[in-house]
């Protein structure tokens, strides 16, 4: 009996948890017999066999499900695999049909083949050139379109270029041809530097350049449009520039042709590029300007002084051919002086006539000396430029290296400059000095000449 009950009591503990895992709000059981405990065991126990086989069958069930579905992919899996070998084998037979009809279609070619190549390399060479050309503003892009659609559509070697369109290459090469040789006036729009546009009746020497209004232009690819150049070229172009708007049909004007205008306008480039002599006195900096100003006073100061020298020597000469004496011309006072001093001894009459004439020395050779300076002064400054424009060289050397030459440019532009400017004033000055020095010398020979005759008379009258 005690076996029994030990039992029963281990079998009560174990579904203590069953008992109390109920709802807090139902009752608990009671339990009073051992009776009503084996039945209560029971029944938990039939509970958890069904639950165990129900969960038995819905795995059992999942099973079949899965090998159903895994027998259908295998069967998907085989059916693909047939549809790809059927495929190859119809690949494999089109891939050699398609030889054969390309071979069949480069036979029907023959020579065709190297014609069309050199269609489309005459197409697409032809739409390059088009798309900077002078001619495009007037005849517009379209023409481009159409070469660029012509290339495409003969590199694919699926479709062969109609007669239209290989005439349509022809003739747009020929208009280009007879464009380069034209002289055409038309209106177009015009864009200006400041980025505003205009109508303006712009006008077409051949392939090589545009002008409006005396200006010359360019073609913008970008926009399809001219515009004015930012920069014009020297006078002399522009002149010619706008004689050639003005001419009328027939009338042959000179005008300033750029030759590389097609491919770039190089030479107009370097036209406009290349400074005038405003910029190229600029290059000089603070000496340059110095050498400018002093050749200036230089210059106009020997100017001057030939001038008053050339007056000075006609009143000398005309003096000497006269005998009414005029106080208003060197010659004058000296001839005056001998005069009033003829009567007395020879050399007091010398010495008179050489104090007259050192009195009329300074007057005459007045300005001559500062010519000369300036003349051996000019190269100096010069030299001094040069020298700085090195150490400016040298200082850009130094802080960034000789990468970049035009770091250096401005150092080397002052060198040189201010040595030709220095040249410049040294030249003409020199031989301005030497002219109004030999102008000066011949005045005072006269001088000399007369007062030596006077005394030849005072010593044959003695």
């Amino acid at each position: 009996m005690n076996k029994y009950l030990s039992i029963l009591f281990l079998l009560s503990l174990s579904f203590n948890g069953y008992i109390f895992s109920q709802d807090a709000d139902e009752e608990a059981t009671e339990v009073s017999t051992v009776e009503a405990l084996l039945l209560l065991v029971k029944e938990g126990k039939t509970k958890e066999q069904s639950e165990n086989s129900k969960r038995e069958a819905r795995f059992m069930a999942n099973k079949n499900k899965q090998a159903e579905i895994l027998a259908a992919e295998k069967r998907e899996l085989a059916r693909q695999e047939r549809i790809a070998d059927q495929l190859e084998a119809e690949y494999k037979k089109n891939e050699e049909i398609l030889r054969v009809k390309e071979e069949a279609y480069q036979k029907e070619l023959g020579s065709l083949v190297e014609l069309f190549g050199h269609l489309q390399s005459s197409a697409g060479e032809a739409a390059v050139q088009f798309s900077g050309s002078l001619t495009s503003a007037e005849y517009g892009l379209d023409r481009v379109d159409f070469l660029n659609d012509l290339t495409s559509k003969m590199s694919e070697t699926t479709e062969l270029p109609t007669i239209r369109e290989i005439e349509g290459l022809w003739y747009e090469l020929q208009r280009e041809m007879v464009a380069s040789g034209q002289v055409v006036s038309f209106d177009a729009v015009v864009v200006d530097v400041d980025g505003e546009s205009s109508n303006c009746n712009v006008t077409r020497v051949g392939l090589f350049n545009a002008v409006c209004d005396g200006k010359y232009l360019e073609y913008v690819a970008a926009t399809g449009e001219y515009a004015f150049l930012p920069r014009q070229p020297a006078g002399r172009y522009t002149k010619t520039a706008k004689k050639i708007g003005q001419a009328e049909i027939d009338e042959q004007v000179k005008f300033g042709v750029d030759p590389t205008g097609p491919t770039g306008g190089s030479l107009l480039a370097n036209l406009i590029q290349t400074p005038s002599l405003a910029e190229r006195a600029a290059q000089g900096r603070e000496v340059g300007y110095a050498i400018i100003f002093v050749g200036l006073i230089g210059i106009g100061l020997a100017f001057w002084k030939l001038w008053s020298l050339f007056v000075l020597g006609k009143a000398v000469r005309a003096q000497a051919g006269s005998k009414t004496l005029d106080a208003r011309n060197p010659l004058g006072r000296v001839l005056k002086v001998g005069e009033e001093n003829f009567k007395k001894d020879i050399d007091t009459l010398e010495l008179k006539l050489a104090e007259a004439i050192m009195a009329e020395r300074p007057s005459i050779e007045r300005g001559i000396g500062a010519v000369r300076i300036i003349s051996v002064v000019a190269p100096l400054a010069g030299l001094l430029g040069t020298v700085t424009g090195m150490i400016v060289t040298f200082q850009m050397i130094t802080l960034y290296g000789t990468g970049d030459p035009k770091l250096m440019a401005g150092g080397i532009s002052q060198a040189l400059v201010t040595t030709v400017l220095g040249l410049l004033v040294a030249i003409p000055t020199t031989l301005l000095h030497s002219f109004t020095a030999s102008s000066a010398k011949g005045i005072i020979s006269v001088l000399e000449e007369q007062s030596t005759g006077i005394l030849a008379e005072r010593a044959e009258g003695k």
